[in-house]
């Protein structure tokens, strides 16, 4: 039997699926237009008589909601709002996005699915480590979880040893982390002398930020558990948009919810399943705040064909990184999943790191620094020149250019509450 919340919509046929999807584009259609900027933008549009219509709709851009704060993109009386939130990591005037009564629910329902589809029941202990402030990340499976009928503890980020002791004293089977906070934590189990290996967890969700398969496995690996990728974003509504099943071969995008293309990112073409580019979303039944085609910035692609668990939702793999986020060095495009996958690579090498990026004459330089794991910090040279050189020559095999690597003591890198900052541009 496949572990799922709500059988109708998470197994309906593509045929159905693609009927449902056009009748709720239309019905969103008709509220957004009630939204100031869309008033505008859809005066020339009647109805989509099929979901390809839909790519006669101009990009939402993050630019246009900073650009209608702060009610612009609302479709309802203030009246009927009843959440804000507000994206992570911007600077200057915010994006907020607005939830009505109905919003809060169908995005419980959502992370319900998403954690019915990995096995999680109301037999679980739930521990939340993400913030549950305006970042969506916290609150999205807070009520989530609560709507499967788990015990939910929200802790919140940080304090690693309360963390730990309530995982122990609880039995927690659950969590919700940052894939580096979950390399950060287990250092504290090593401090506590625990094995987390001898406590109940036994799946995690984690995301909020890019991260490579290989970060994945060591968290599975540390812990002996499964780690579950999940995607979301705030302007659609926060986790929820997009999860892996039992299967871990995708994200499924809750496709009765939103409308997913990928597109070029340079010249905004559709591509086909398959093609890398720059994935756009599309709100299906938003209420308080719809949004068309908004560019999310995030790079990734939709895969082909239907998932063994038999769900027809369409799959897309694990975000690459952000447009905005691409490291240019002379010349050279890279990302800093690469990084990260190429020094996960290397055994020795531990679970933080940073990237600098400096300029040398006229020339870019990459510049990485990585803690070494407690077995291989030694004060053999020799030893660690090897282990330098198999972490220059990993990287140099993944982004094509060579780096300079100074290789740190473990625990030595800051770890900041939130999102991990890895990159830093000295240019």
């Amino acid at each position: 039997m496949i572990d799922c919340w709500d059988k109708t919509n998470e197994f309906l046929t593509r045929e159905k699926l693609e009927e449902k999807q056009l009748v709720l584009l239309n019905k969103n259609f008709q509220n957004a237009k009630k939204s100031t900027y869309y008033s505008k933008a859809f005066s020339k549009i009647d109805k989509f008589s099929s979901l390809k219509e839909i790519e006669k709709v101009p990009f939402v851009t993050k630019d246009d909601l900073r650009e209608n704060f702060p009610y612009g993109f609302v479709s309802v009386p203030k009246s009927e709002l009843v959440r804000l939130h507000s994206s992570s990591g911007t600077t200057g005037t915010p994006t907020v996005v607005f939830y009505t009564k109905k919003d809060l629910d169908d995005w419980a329902e959502l992370i319900a699915r998403c954690m019915a589809m990995t096995g999680g029941t109301k037999e679980d202990v739930f521990q939340n480590t993400m913030g549950h402030g305006l970042f969506t990340g916290g609150l999205g499976f807070h009520y989530g979880a609560e709507k499967v009928g788990m015990l939910t503890i929200p802790f919140g980020p940080g304090n690693s040893p309360r963390q730990i002791w309530f995982m122990k004293e609880f039995g927690v089977t659950v969590a919700h982390i940052l894939p580096s906070y979950a390399m950060h934590l287990y250092s504290g189990f090593a401090e506590a002398g625990i094995d987390p290996k001898e406590l109940k967890l036994k799946t995690a969700y984690i995301g909020a930020e890019p991260h490579s398969e290989e970060m994945r496995s060591q968290i599975e690996q540390l812990y002996g558990i499964k780690a579950y990728n999940s995607y979301g974003l705030s302007e659609m509504c926060g986790p929820g948009v997009a999860f892996e099943c039992k299967y871990q071969n995708g994200m499924h995008i809750w496709e009765d919810h939103f409308y997913a293309e990928v597109i070029d990112p340079v010249t905004g073409k559709v591509l086909p399943d398959g093609e890398e580019g720059e994935l756009v979303l599309t709100t299906l039944q938003k209420e308080a705040m719809p949004l068309f085609r908004y560019r999310t910035k995030d790079l990734t692609r939709i895969i082909p064909g239907v998932c063994e668990c038999g769900r027809v939702h369409r799959r897309i793999e694990r975000i690459k990184g952000r447009s905005d986020d691409m490291l240019i060095l002379n010349g050279v495009n890279t990302f800093p999943i690469q990084i990260e996958k190429a020094l996960m690579k290397v055994e020795g090498i531990g679970r933080n790191y940073k990237i600098e990026i400096h300029k040398r004459g006229y020339m870019d330089k990459l510049v990485v620094y990585s803690e070494l794991t407690e077995e291989s910090f030694t004060d053999n040279f020799k030893d660690l020149e090897q282990l330098k050189c198999k972490v220059i020559e990993s990287l140099k095999s993944e982004l094509l250019i060579t780096p300079e690597v100074h290789l740190v003591r473990p625990d030595s890198i800051e770890v900041l509450p939130g999102k991990a900052k890895r990159v830093f541009d000295m240019r």
